[in-house]
């Protein structure tokens, strides 16, 4: 059901339903020139890959992952230019993409097909979209308030703050669906414990407050939203989520975790004083198509690191994890009766690499299990100090016929 289009430069990815359009776009700046020239080039290139697809004018959402944090305002002037009113929820990520590129642009646009899609373009950093009886809220760029301050205060003043985005938009932070947590120096120390360890300490005490909008019912536990924690430059911390909701009979949100994995939200103490809160995916189902938001995945079996120092065979065993997530039988042990993906249901990827040097290894193994797709590979440090490589995807499946 996807249709995947590639060329050296740019790669997108199209998946038609009844209703719309849903086109993902990553695209590398052609030009060595400077990076305000650089970040044109690419939107260009994003804007005649959406036209082509009639999304031109529906760019709902956009990530520009930027070599270095002095360049994002020239980044952002460039986009403020390109956009103007039309802007979609806009994210600067501080990660080096992988390559010679300075600046790499991530893209979703969106094309009707036979019903209207309504877009409320609220800020440059928040759009709600509307078509089929659902709304989805893109909240991108949300720092902390005190970003000076400890991780654990402005963790909670960053969930704070999106919460306040949301809510301005109509949505509440229960309806939060994934989310993205970028944290500078992410394995550093602060006082005697890890930096992320921190962040997971807010984010526990913060989320104990909130009341998802789909339980998972199985043993009593709560949603959690999808997730991504990686590293970042400098040492700030910048978040963005997808929030939705519909009154649709056949709309559901399904966590799903790995067979081969312990969840993390039940990680020993040993991993950090307060267990990370996210589901290993989740799906949101719609009638008979499934989204599937794959959260940050590594070369983890139950709660231990695998292949410690060998990138090649972490790849190999996070793209195992994540076939293993989505797979029918695993989809099926979680009420999912008909659905199910394989690695080439992929819409996109985002691999983030340790070390830069391992960039072409890995874009290899992605490319010979995967295929081509949209994929943006960008330099961060991953949430342990030993793994080397770090993938997030996003899949769709329709139900099968029986």
């Amino acid at each position: 059901m996807i249709r995947r289009e590639v060329n050296q430069d740019v790669a997108c990815s199209v998946v038609e339903t009844h209703c719309a359009r849903h086109v993902h776009v990553v695209a590398t700046p052609r030009s060595a020139a400077n990076v305000a020239q650089q970040t044109c080039d690419a939107l260009r290139a994003v804007r005649a890959v959406m036209e082509d697809h009639g999304a031109s004018e529906s760019i709902v959402q956009q990530s520009l992952f930027v070599a270095n944090l002095d360049q994002i305002d020239a980044c952002r002037a460039v986009v403020d230019e390109v956009f103007g009113r039309e802007m979609p929820a806009t994210t600067y990520v501080p990660q080096a993409p992988c390559g010679d590129a300075a600046v790499v642009v991530e893209a979703f646009g969106l094309a009707p097909a036979g019903e209207s899609i309504r877009i409320e373009r609220r800020s440059n950093h928040l759009v709600v979209v509307r078509h089929d009886g659902v709304s989805w809220c893109h909240c991108g760029h949300v720092p902390p308030i005190h970003c000076n301050g400890s991780v654990y205060e402005g963790s909670l003043d960053a969930f704070g703050r999106m919460a306040n985005v949301l809510e301005e938009a109509g949505f509440g932070f229960g309806q939060v669906v994934r989310t993205w947590l970028y944290l500078g120096d992410i394995i550093g120390q602060e006082g005697d414990r890890q930096r992320y360890h921190e962040l997971n300490r807010a984010r526990a005490d913060y989320f104990s407050r909130i009341s998802f909008q789909k339980p998972s019912g199985r043993n009593g536990r709560n949603f959690y939203p999808a997730s991504t924690g990686i590293g970042a430059e400098g040492r700030g911390m910048l978040m963005s989520c997808i929030a939705m909701q519909s009154d649709r009979d056949d709309f559901v949100v399904v966590p799903l975790e790995n067979p081969c994995q312990t969840s993390a939200f039940d990680y020993a103490p040993c991993h950090g004083p307060a267990s990370p809160r996210f589901s290993r995916a989740a799906a949101v189902i719609l009638g008979g198509l499934a989204t599937v938001f794959i959260s940050g995945t590594a070369s983890i079996i139950e709660s231990r690191s695998l292949h410690t120092g060998d990138v090649e065979r972490q790849t190999d065993q996070t793209l195992d994890n994540i076939a293993a997530l989505i797979a029918e039988e695993n989809c099926q042990s979680h009420g999912l009766n008909g659905f199910g993906a394989t690695l080439n249901d992929l819409a996109r990827m985002r691999v983030y690499l340790k070390r830069s040097s391992d960039f072409q290894r890995v874009r290899e193994i992605c490319h010979r299990r995967a295929g081509d797709l949209p994929v943006v590979y960008t330099v961060a440090d991953i949430c342990r100090p030993e793994l080397l490589v770090e993938i997030e995807a996003l899949a769709y499946t329709r139900r099968a016929e029986r």
